[in-house]
């Protein structure tokens, strides 16, 4: 499979969030929609107010089966407006959905629904998790413990908070200060809260100084989380300077070394993505803006199988096919 490739063409969806559960593939996206909402540096646009859940058995020949709406803003107790991105795990016969959501104060918080299928619906939790903020959760599990990573800056408020306190008001970094980091916490026993509180995830250079705000392979959003020979791969999207990038580390906490580009620029302000090993093959999941003929609030998922070099780093995906 060389070429990447449309998952769902009839509809808009994107940050595709995909984890093998019962042998198939499943996959949360956030469902882009057009609601005259004009850009701005807040995202206001990107106005989603629903999931679907889809699910593959075969990435490169097998038909995508759409299961519908699992989740409305209307059917949440709290909610205000904007479901970005989703994510989704499993425990003990259920399924988790996390899912980022600005409250009646405009804040984003981020949620938790529960199902008994992978595939929905999800019953949302009557309140938001404590101590929850931003954007874009990424659940990663390792013998039987969840961590949730989360975070972006601009729309995504993480600006707003350091030290996972809330500012008098938001700071973005001069850019020979070190970048915002995205977050990292450990999951309670009952996947409904945080069992600590959340940390910072560091992404380091070559020399093991932390990246600064004005390099462009810095974190800006859509953390993702998976392991390869026993290393931990944290992969992110770089927002503004519109590149998909990953650092390397030997915990899930990191420190995380920084690697190189794994996907350049796509048709479409936003690049946001998923790395998931299925029957034998890695695969990259994200989106672009090509079929909306490059309505950045208006993206189609994408898949692209994902290769390794033997030391363990990643081959760069072109963003635009070349064919």
């Amino acid at each position: 499979m060389n070429n990447s490739k449309y998952l769902f063409p009839k509809d808009f969806m994107a940050d595709p969030s995909v984890h093998v559960f019962e042998g198939k593939l499943y996959i949360y996206p956030s469902h882009d929609r057009e609601s005259g909402i004009e850009e701005n540096d807040n995202g206001d646009h990107f106005d989603m107010n629903d999931y679907h859940v889809f699910s593959l058995d075969d990435v490169e020949n097998g038909s995508i089966t759409d299961h519908g709406v699992v989740l409305s803003v209307k059917d949440i107790p709290w909610s205000g407006r904007q479901l970005w991105d989703c994510d989704v795990a499993y425990k003990n016969g259920k399924y988790y959905m996390y899912f980022p959501l600005k409250d009646k104060n405009d804040i984003f918080r981020i949620g938790v629904a529960v199902s008994d299928k992978p595939y929905g619906p999800f019953i949302p939790e009557k309140h938001p998790m404590m101590g929850s903020y931003s954007i874009d959760p990424c659940i990663f599990e390792e013998n039987g413990k969840h961590y949730m990573y989360f975070g972006g800056i601009w729309g995504g408020q993480l600006q707003r908070y350091r030290n996972n306190k809330v500012l008098e008001s938001a700071v973005i970094p001069e850019n020979n200060e070190p970048a915002i980091p995205s977050k990292v916490a450990l999951l309670s026993e009952d996947m409904l809260e945080f069992a600590e509180e959340p940390k910072d995830v560091l992404i380091l250079d070559e020399n093991g100084n932390p990246l600064l705000h004005g390099n462009e392979h810095r974190f800006f959003e859509a953390s993702w989380m998976h392991k390869y020979n026993g290393k931990y791969y944290f992969s992110y999207s770089t927002g503004d300077t519109h590149l998909l990038c990953y650092a390397i580390g030997d915990n899930p906490y990191g420190p995380f070394t920084y690697q190189g580009v794994i996907l350049t620029p796509v048709v479409g302000w936003t690049t946001h993505h998923s790395i998931v090993e299925f029957k034998g093959k890695w695969y990259l999941f994200f989106h672009d803006s090509v079929p909306s003929g490059g309505k950045t609030w208006l993206r189609s998922m994408k898949v692209v199988e994902l290769e390794y070099n033997e030391d363990g780093t990643f081959k760069t995906i072109e963003g635009v096919d070349e064919n």
